[in-house]
Order: C-alpha cells, then sequence, then structure tokens
C-alpha cells in the first residue's frame, strides 16, 4: 500500500522520480528547488519527510544513494546526496567527529561539498559576521587536526568549547582571530587549542534539522 502523500510531498517525488528515470542521476538540491520554485531547505526537509514515510531510501549512514520505492520495487539514483551530523554538546576528549552526541544531521549536495567523514556546527554568536558566517548558520567542516595561517577553523579550547575563528600559528602561541571588531583576538599556548576541522562551507536558513 502506497503511504498518503500530501500534495507538496508527492510533487517532489513525481519530479524525482522523472528526473532519475529520465537521466538516470537524482537532481542536486539546487536544482531541485530551482525547478520546483522552493528554497533549498524545502527540499532537504522534503525529501526527509519522504524518507519517513518509506516512498525514499537512502543508504548508509552519512553518505547514502538514494531510492524511491514505487509498487513495482526500487529506482536508484546515482548518489547527489549526503548526510553529515552536526555536532551537538562536545564531549571532552573525543575529536568532533567521532562525537556520539548529535544535534542532529543536515542534508547536502554532494556536488558541492566532498570528502569524508564531514560534520556541521551551529555557529554561535557574530564574532565572525566579516567573512559571512552569521549567528545561527550551519558551519561545514571536513575533519583536520592541522591548519594552516589564515584558514577558518573549528577549534576547541581546554578540551571543551568549540569555536569557530581564524588560524594563525605564531612562534609561541596560536592566534584564533575574529573577523568582527567587536570581539577580541584570542591567545593561547599550543597546549590549549585543538584544531577538529577547516570551514569548507556554511548553509544558512535551514530548518528541521533531523
Amino acid at each position: 500500500m502506497t503511504p498518503e502523500l500530501t500534495p507538496g510531498q508527492k510533487r517532489l517525488f513525481d519530479y524525482l522520480k522523472t528526473a532519475i528515470e529520465g537521466t538516470g542521476t537524482a537532481p542536486s538540491l539546487r536544482q531541485a528547488a530551482g525547478d520546483l520554485g522552493v528554497s533549498h531547505a524545502a527540499v532537504s526537509q522534503g525529501l526527509k519527510l519522504l524518507e519517513q514515510k518509506g516512498v525514499v531510501k537512502r543508504q548508509g549512514r552519512y553518505s547514502r544513494t538514494l531510492h524511491l520505492i514505487g509498487p513495482t520495487g526500487e529506482t536508484a539514483a546515482a548518489q547527489r546526496w549526503i548526510e553529515v551530523p552536526v555536532v551537538g554538546r562536545v564531549t571532552a576528549g573525543l575529536p568532533l567527529y567521532a562525537q556520539q552526541e548529535w544535534e542532529g544531521s543536515l542534508v547536502l549536495d554532494s556536488a558541492l561539498y566532498r570528502g569524508r567523514h564531514l560534520f556541521a556546527l551551529r555557529v554561535q554568536g557574530d564574532s565572525m559576521q566579516g567573512a559571512g558566517i552569521l549567528d545561527g548558520d550551519m558551519a561545514v567542516c571536513t575533519p583536520r587536526q592541522y591548519a594552516e595561517n589564515n584558514e577558518i577553523v573549528v577549534a576547541l579550547i581546554h578540551g571543551e568549547d568549540a569555536t569557530v575563528k581564524r588560524f594563525f600559528l605564531h612562534r609561541d602561541h596560536v592566534e584564533l582571530r575574529p573577523e568582527n571588531p567587536d570581539f577580541p583576538v584570542m591567545r593561547y599556548r599550543f597546549d590549549e587549542v585543538l584544531v577538529q576541522g577547516r570551514v569548507i562551507g556554511i548553509q544558512r536558513g535551514l530548518t528541521g534539522i533531523r
């Protein structure tokens, strides 16, 4: 028995089915949003709701191949979406990508984000607004325990507090620099800072984090 879909969910499902059967691949989130005249967030949320209703299946925990499930079985699509964990409460002593407590997960376009073990962190505050990173944004990160000067990184301070800042290495200390003149430059001993990842993108205005 086919689950009952809302008009919006059926429209998204039919769109995906037509695209996959016509090209053999799933459209990107950006393309789907443009074709349907809705936001990126609406497509992301709609995809999750379709999965909850059992008409879409995505394989793997955080990197998934999309399958549309109909009365005659599954229609497979090339992997065009990845799902990355959103870090919740930070557990001291563990790298961020190995945390076990997630706030949820975030569906991203794999045409824009590549790499293994990507994770996301919700930005708090406006200390990085000069770099276009605003309060409430999702910083998408690739895990890395080193950084080059001037890169924007996620770092753990004293093993507990995660922060997003520009990284600068000096002879006798590490400098974490904000992009807002209202905030001070942060300087730490080498043993007080652990780089956890490099910020590779920002997602804004997303709702329905799973």
